[in-house]
């Protein structure tokens, strides 16, 4: 099970994360208004601090919708891996798979609005989307480390529509995992994303709330270890048999006009998304 802790905005965060055995560490650049955003020149710095520990992966997070902007971006942090929180179209997930060796994590937002974007996940999937990530929208429409619970029922019906692996976010702490027992169990689980629980009272990453949540999930203590392949992590859940994704439209070779056209339709309506300011109370 991977686990990756986001929104990392300090050295003393990464050798926190570090210490407490996490695989992956989420970097926000391109996310206005962000509690933990960082510009150009400050994520290539922290992505530099993180190369440097034993295991840690750095991942950019973000709201950004410029493939050019992101390739250069990435380049200069030297990322390889890349999330797309906001509401970000499959064709954005195509120029970069095209242009770069890129992994790219696609945000499905779980909430009563969103379910038009549940049409898109074959599209998303034919561009080449290496890997899911379910997270819980709140009630005001937030996005993003927002401490908001998903509802296990409805992480299992977009995970029975995938044909990718996927990581599970929204409210996960130290003590609610037997309240995702079935999501656990799911052929394509790949792992956790937290945020709120691995903050102690002033909001600051926590070794001690890291490793407390990596318990409670029964994560294997991977401290000190190598760091993991990902690519192992993520070719070995999509080797799992699972029923095909449904939805979308175009060529079953790559996203096509068709599916851009029809993610135009579906989420040109949606703000570029809103990410929590403040740590949590």
């Amino acid at each position: 099970m991977l686990v990756k802790i986001c929104g990392a905005a300090s050295a003393e965060d990464v050798a926190s994360l570090d210490s407490a055995g996490a695989d992956l560490v989420g970097l926000w650049h391109g996310v206005p208004g962000g509690r933990a955003e960082l510009t150009l020149r400050q994520l290539t710095v922290l992505a530099d601090v993180v190369h440097r520990t034993a295991r840690l992966h750095p991942v950019l997070v973000t709201f950004l919708r410029d493939a050019e902007v992101l390739r250069a971006a990435t380049a200069a942090a030297r990322v390889r891996w890349v999330q797309l929180h906001g509401y970000q179209p499959p064709g954005l997930v195509r120029a970069l798979k095209s242009t770069t060796d890129l992994n790219v994590v696609k945000v499905l937002h779980l909430g009563a609005d969103t379910r038009a974007e549940r049409s898109l996940i074959a599209a998303y999937e034919r561009a080449g989307t290496d890997l899911f990530l379910l997270d819980a929208v709140a009630g005001d429409g937030r996005i993003g480390s927002t401490g908001q619970p998903a509802d296990c029922g409805a992480v299992i019906e977009i995970a029975d529509r995938l044909s990718r692996p996927f990581l599970l976010a929204g409210g996960i702490s130290a003590d609610n995992r037997e309240d995702y027992r079935a999501v656990v169990d799911h052929p394509l689980f790949l792992g956790i994303d937290v945020d709120t629980a691995a903050r102690d009272l002033d909001g600051r990453l926590s070794t001690d709330r890291v490793t407390a949540v990596r318990r409670g999930w029964g994560v294997t203590d991977g401290t000190g270890a190598a760091r993991p392949s990902l690519s192992d992590h993520v070719g070995s859940a999509r080797g799992v048999g699972v029923r095909a994704s449904q939805g979308g439209g175009g060529s079953p070779c790559g996203a096509s006009a068709t599916d851009d056209n029809a993610a135009r339709c579906v989420l040109r309506r949606r703000a570029p998304g809103v990410i929590r300011k403040r740590g949590p109370k």
